[in-house]
């Protein structure tokens, strides 16, 4: 129980699989260690610094495979960026860089990158990480490349956060642009993209109020159900609803039900543990009421200056939960006294306006409950396997970080003096 490669021996009973390929390779029995490190990840460009980006950045969110209990699929994001000296400006490193999901396969505690799904449009062209136009999701961000050229918005574009496998081994991936919700074939190929303005494929939409998310803080986490019928977008911070001023203070968060087949959807409540946060990371589902969260702050885990005090998991129902949807889908979602959800703040709000938030309850602290000290800044996936064995991703950040100056620095962990890598850790949780 002393070291960090302490392994966790998980029963996995392979009596009920058919395919034969499944029977033959993977075994009754299966061990994971405690942490597992993605192996040699790619260097996708050196910037005129020296600073290497790597490819990296599989952190964003992770699910594993139901029929391959070594397999995890791990989710990019829009790509290696930090933000620009200009108001509401980012520099993008690699404009043509394309959002990826990476199937990593577990072999001898290490993550080796086995297949990459490049995410592509209806048409079957590269998506990218661009902000999108108006009208289809614009984050209000300007992208400029490395050489301070503005770089136009792309309705493409697709910042990549949450993400699940559908059985038919299909996946749905949430963003942080629109938001958008879009589903896509087991090649990466657009299938179906949802937002609040209707304006991709199908048509199909999520409510109006969904559009005042706040930038880069959208729906940053996608769960769904047991029986894959309904998928459950967690949105990371209040929405700037109506305004940022009138949100200053609240640590109400929104969750989004959407029925597959039908569309219907419904919305909860839900409260963050306090306004300093950077949010909830991800959402992924325990049964059909319950889900397990994970909230952080944005600091690093054993820095010897300003450390980490607040990456935890937490474990919700909807069941008693009140549905704030508006049937009206205004702008603003349903009224409360004349106040937005947002505007009620807290659970005093909430409970004045005739609320019930989701419960809640904390199941694992990251910085107390793990063999070893919790080294990142950023713990953003989570995934939950059989025998309540949680596996919880980090994100890299392709290594770098904002260097102050409008560039590049490689992101180093105070902790270890070493360059941050995509991990995934095994923890025997108990719910």
């Amino acid at each position: 129980m002393k070291k960090e490669l302490l392994t966790l021996i998980v029963a996995v009973s392979i009596g009920m699989v058919s395919c034969k390929k499944n029977l033959e390779e993977t075994p009754a029995e299966f061990t994971y260690p405690a942490v597992a490190e993605v192996s040699d990840p790619s260097v996708l460009f050196t910037t005129a610094a020296g600073v290497k980006v790597y490819n990296g950045g599989f952190g964003s969110a992770v699910a594993a495979d139901p029929n391959a209990p070594d397999v995890f699929y791990m989710l990019t994001d829009r790509g290696s960026n930090v933000a620009g000296q200009i108001a509401n400006s980012i520099i993008i490193g690699k404009p043509d860089f394309d959002p990826q999901i990476g199937k990593f396969r577990l072999k001898d505690g290490k993550l080796v990158l086995e297949q990459t799904i490049e995410l592509k449009n209806t048409s079957g062209n590269k998506l990218n990480g661009l902000p999108n136009p108006a009208g289809m999701g614009a984050s209000g961000e300007t992208a400029y490349d490395l050489n301070g050229q503005v770089i136009a918005p792309s309705a493409d574009g697709i910042d990549s956060e949450g993400l699940v496998r559908a059985a038919d081994g299909s996946f749905w991936i949430s963003d942080e642009y629109g938001p958008h919700i879009v589903h896509f074939d087991a090649s990466g190929k657009t299938i179906e993209r949802i937002n609040p303005f209707g304006t991709a494929t199908g048509g199909r939409k999520i409510p109006a109020v969904f559009a005042n998310r706040r930038a880069n803080r959208g729906m940053e986490g996608l769960a769904i159900s047991p029986d894959g019928k309904t998928l459950v977008g967690m949105m990371q911070s209040p929405m700037y609803n109506p305004s940022k001023t009138a949100v200053a203070n609240s640590v109400v968060l929104r969750i989004l039900t959407f029925d597959i087949a039908t569309g219907a959807t419904k919305q909860y409540a839900y409260l963050m543990d306090n306004v300093t946060l950077t949010g909830v990371s991800d959402i992924v589902a325990v049964n059909s009421t319950t889900f397990l969260t994970i909230e952080r702050d944005g600091l690093y885990g054993g820095a010897a200056a300003n450390p980490a005090t607040f990456k935890k998991v937490f474990k919700i129902d909807l069941s008693g939960a009140t549905d704030i949807s508006d049937a009206s889908n205004g702008a603003t979602g349903k009224l409360y006294g004349g106040k937005t959800v947002e505007e009620l703040n807290n659970a005093a709000g909430l409970s004045t306006a005739g609320i019930i938030p989701v419960s809640k309850t904390v199941v694992l602290d990251l910085l107390k409950d793990l063999p070893s000290i919790y080294p990142h800044d950023k713990a953003e996936g989570l995934a939950l396997l059989p025998g309540n064995i949680l596996v919880i991703s980090n994100d890299d950040d392709f290594g770098v970080v904002d260097n102050g100056a409008s560039g590049f620095a490689q992101k180093i962990l105070p902790l270890t003096n070493s360059v941050d890598r995509n991990r995934l850790y095994f923890v025997k949780i108990k719910l």
